[in-house]
């Protein structure tokens, strides 16, 4: 082998020298870059990625439902519109205030439910017979009915007959009239033993009322009940009854020397 030969393959022995250790370099920078540890980093990475496709998914599934509800809450709203409309429209027509029913037979300052023992004399040693008392209805007649008037109805009266009652004064005398009908209803309703002596009479001519054929199982109140607030046997109190027998709220009849309102519904 002569020196070019053998100079040659030094030459070559160190190239492949240098040629292996510059991949081996390589090698070890790419160890130190992706080092054994990142494989369970790259599954989390990819655990994370596929649950946030999951949530993507979920979120398009739910806007698609809402975007198939959006008709149905349009008709809902449409609707709900209609409603207030016609509650509105009624608000029109009922009076400012409704006050509270009392159930109270105490009309008069005179009128009271006494104790049974204040009734009895001290030295009473007979009792008084009582009257028999008129069987009850089976069925009750329930609270009064209040059947107001509305503004179209009073509207369509007479100047003359209409005057200058408004729809305020005649609503608020029909709740005037259901209290009237209520009191009477108790006061037929109510034991001898919790009326006073002017209560028991007074309860007796009610139910002889209450059992005619024409007013029986309706409520009514005589024309001597009418004391207020809104109702009062006076001008106006005349009128309004003029008004709702009218439109047929009331119709009246005698009962020996009273006058009997009855209340009616509405045809």
């Amino acid at each position: 082998m002569d020196l070019k030969q053998a100079g040659s393959s030094l030459d070559s022995l160190i190239s492949s020298f240098n040629t292996r250790i510059a991949e081996l370099q390589e090698l070890v920078i790419a160890r130190n870059m992706y080092p054994a540890s990142s494989v369970t980093d790259l599954s989390a990475i990819d655990a994370a990625l596929k649950g946030m496709e999951l949530q993507v998914k979920a979120i398009k599934d739910r806007l698609h439902e809402e975007t198939e509800a959006i008709p149905k809450a349009k008709k809902l709203i449409a609707k709900s519109l209609r409603q207030q409309k016609k509650l509105q429209s009624m608000s029109v027509y009922a009076p400012s205030y409704l006050p509270e029913r009392t159930a109270t037979l105490n009309l008069d300052s005179d009128r009271g439910l006494v104790p049974e023992a204040c009734k009895q004399q001290p030295n009473q040693s007979t009792m008084v017979e009582e009257p028999a008392a008129i069987p009850k209805e089976k069925k009750s007649r329930g609270s009064p009915p209040l059947w107001y008037i509305t503004a179209g109805e009073l509207d369509s009266l007479s100047s003359y007959m209409r005057g200058r009652l408004t729809l305020e004064k005649v609503n608020a005398a029909i709740n005037d009239m259901a209290t009237y009908a209520e009191a009477n209803a108790h006061l037929i309703a109510a034991p001898k033993k919790k009326l006073a002596e002017n209560q028991w009479e007074r309860a007796l001519e009610l139910r002889d009322i209450a059992t005619t054929e024409s007013i029986k199982g309706k409520h009514f109140f005589l024309e001597s009940d009418m004391k207020g607030p809104s109702l009062k046997l006076d001008n106006t109190g005349k009128a309004i009854l003029t008004v709702l027998r009218h439109l047929g709220r009331i119709s009246e009849t005698r009962m020996g020397h009273h006058r009997v309102i009855i209340l009616l519904k509405p045809q």
